[in-house]
């Protein structure tokens, strides 16, 4: 006899053992490195356009370091960006961040919980996200060493 099909909206989660509470946590996470990853990714191909660079390749080893290094340098500016406008939340961020293991989990622990905690995350997080990206787009180019100059870059 097989089990009789489940009832509610989200049947998927009827047996996953975590509670409410964590199940959010752990989507909310997702969702905003998701939303940083993305950010990044399309940043990483508009600087490579705007350096006539070819558009960075999954089977790249040195692609993917120069992607994730770009997605710490953004979740650093999105963590920095928020602590400077941060006011009421600072002390709970300052207790949630250090619990983390390495620095990037504990910059995502922090924004998992101002993202519980702000009503207008969100849209703070978009508009940190396009003020990086317009920062990085209007900089002039990385000097490129002795072969850069040689080339002809400054």
């Amino acid at each position: 006899m097989s089990d009789p099909p489940l009832r509610g909206a989200f049947p998927h989660q009827h047996r996953d053992p975590r509670g409410l509470v964590e199940r959010i946590e752990v989507q909310i996470r997702e969702r905003l490195e998701e939303a940083i990853e993305m950010a990044s990714l399309k940043l990483l191909v508009d600087l490579r356009a705007r350096h006539g660079r070819p558009a960075p390749a999954d089977t790249s080893e040195a692609d993917r370091k120069e992607f994730a290094s770009l997605t710490s340098d953004v979740l650093a500016h999105v963590s920095a960006a928020f602590q400077g406008e941060l006011n009421e939340h600072r002390q709970e961020l300052e207790r949630a961040e250090p619990s983390a293991h390495s620095e990037r989990e504990s910059r995502l622990a922090g924004q998992v919980l101002l993202a519980r905690r702000l009503p207008d995350y969100w849209q703070r997080l978009e508009a940190h996200l396009a003020a990086y990206a317009k920062a990085r787009l209007e900089s002039p180019p990385a000097r490129g060493g002795w072969l850069g100059r040689l080339r002809g870059n400054p």
